[in-house]
């Protein structure tokens, strides 16, 4: 009984004490739900109230955005209300211009009326003064008519033509004075076209012409040719008067030089120098001077031959040397001692046909280019030159003179001259002795004739020297004196224009005078 008493009691005690601890507890609990509260309210209150000052402050700040936008817009209101205002000022004042421009014109117009209206009075009065005129004039030019027998339209037709006429004659005169001043210092202007063309000349033809190639057996030869420091160049140079030219041309080397008798020295001499070994100064004099002695035996007989083939005998030994010489020397890529015996052949025939002499012909033909054996030593014509020299040699006069009238710079006065001429210009007018064929040399001197047969006042016109010169005869009764300047002229202006030849045509137009102009 005690025991459960206590056991009771105990847990009566426990219970209690778990009622207090929970009644603790749950004040405990609503203790600390009432601080939350207290806290959550306080913290509502504080965001309350801070809500409430931002609002304000919201509220005062959008206050001064509106107060700002205001004046703003009142600014620029009033602003546009000064610029309308002065618009409209501008407007008001240009209004009153347009008045006054408006009642300006008004007047004006008014007065333009009345000037209209009295040229219009004017224009008819006008009319009717040169509707008289007109018929006061054709009733004139009916009765000039009438009386000189001519119609109006033939009257402008004769004074165009007189016109055009005097016109010419003038023009004439001034070429002619003109080339009357020009012809006083034809030998300066010579000498300057001379070396005009020289420096243009074709470099081809002059590369083809003035050089020779001599072929090494290998380039270490170069090395030797020139020698130490250069001395045996400059002793062939020295000796032959030719240029080596040593580049990088493969084992070849190159003469240059003018004369074709120096050239061919040179290149024999150094052909032996090459095959002997021995190249120094020394040998080089002594090959040198063996090979001129050989060429100059070559060129005596070379003329020898030539006078034999040809039928000449007793000439000077001089005359020979000369006329072996022309073998090294060529004329539009023709040989001239070749072109020489064909000019020698055809004026025997020609001789022959016409019961002349005959071995005087051939004698003649066959000097007749002596003077190009040194005409690049000697100024002036080779033809001159070669009359001369064989003046000077003991040729007979009339053989003298058929040499300098054979390109005419002096007149030919004897038949034999005039052989000369024909043979020479036959011998190059040959198809293929120049280089040209057949074809292309027949058109070009057709060409030429028709170019020249276009112009009026021309009777007829020939292609004479090989196409080299166009004589052109004249109508006396259409073309005077004055106009055949202008003629071979204009003629020679239009071969220049639509022709390709080579060299010059010489334009000789004929009538009572001469006029003579050149195609360049």
């Amino acid at each position: 009984m005690g025991t459960m008493g206590f056991v009771l009691l105990t847990l009566g005690a426990l219970a209690v004490g778990v009622v207090a601890g929970v009644l603790a507890r749950q004040q405990v609990v609503e203790r600390k739900r009432r601080q939350e509260k207290e806290l959550s309210d306080g913290l509502l209150e504080e965001a309350r109230k801070e809500a409430e000052t931002i609002k304000k402050e919201a509220i005062l700040q959008a206050k001064d955005n509106i107060f700002r936008l205001k004046a703003d817009f009142e600014k620029e209101s009033k602003e546009t209300r000064k610029e309308l205002q002065n618009l409209e000022k501008r407007l008001l004042q240009k209004e009153e211009n347009l008045d006054r421009k408006s009642e300006s014109l008004d007047k004006r117009e008014g007065t333009i009326a009345k000037k209209e209206k009295l040229l219009a009075e004017k224009e008819r009065e006008l009319e009717q003064r040169s509707q008289e005129l007109n018929r006061l004039i054709e009733q004139q030019r009916v009765k000039l008519e009438e009386l000189s027998g001519v119609s109006a339209q033939e009257a402008k037709e004769l004074l165009i033509k007189s016109i055009e006429e005097e016109a010419k004659h003038e023009a004439a005169l001034i070429a002619k004075r003109i080339e009357t001043e020009a012809r006083e210092q034809a030998d300066k202007k010579a000498k300057e076209i001379i070396a005009l063309a020289i420096q243009r000349y074709a470099g081809d033809y002059v590369v083809e012409k003035t050089v020779s190639v001599v072929n090494l057996p290998n380039d270490e030869m170069k090395g030797r040719i020139i020698g130490r420091e250069g001395r045996n160049i400059r002793a062939l140079e020295a000796t032959t008067g030719v240029d080596l030219i040593i580049d990088d041309t493969p084992e070849a080397v190159i003469l240059s030089g003018f004369n074709p008798v120096r050239r061919e020295v040179a290149r024999l001499s150094l052909e032996r120098l090459i095959s002997d070994g021995r190249i120094h100064p020394a040998r080089i004099e002594e090959i040198v001077e063996k090979v001129t002695q050989e060429i100059d035996t070559a060129i005596r007989d070379a003329g020898e031959q030539a006078a034999f083939d040809v039928g000449v005998h007793s000439i000077d030994p001089e005359i020979v040397r000369l006329l072996g010489k022309l073998k090294y020397r060529t004329s539009y890529a023709q040989n001239v001692l070749q072109h020489s015996r064909e000019v020698a052949f055809l004026c025997g025939m020609m001789a022959a046909e016409l019961g002349l002499n005959e071995k005087q012909a051939k004698r003649a033909g066959l000097l007749h280019d002596i003077g190009k054996a040194v005409d690049h030593e000697v100024e002036g014509p080779h033809a001159i030159i070669g009359a001369d020299l064989a003046k000077k040699y003991g040729e007979p006069p009339e053989i003298v003179h058929a040499i300098a009238a054979h390109h005419e710079d002096v007149p030919a006065e004897s038949i034999l001259a005039v052989l000369v001429q024909a043979a020479d210009a036959l011998s190059g007018a040959r198809p293929g002795a120049r280089k040209e064929l057949l074809e292309s040399y027949v058109r070009r001197l057709e060409n030429l004739e028709k170019i020249a047969t276009a112009f009026n006042g021309v009777n007829k016109a020939y292609a004479i020297q090989a196409g080299r010169e166009l004589r052109i005869i004249v109508e006396s009764e259409s073309v005077s004196d004055a106009d055949t300047v202008l003629l071979s002229r204009d003629i020679a202006k239009r071969i220049e224009s639509e022709l390709t030849y080579p060299g010059q045509i010489k334009v000789t137009v004929i009538r009572e005078t001469r006029a003579v102009e050149y195609a360049k």
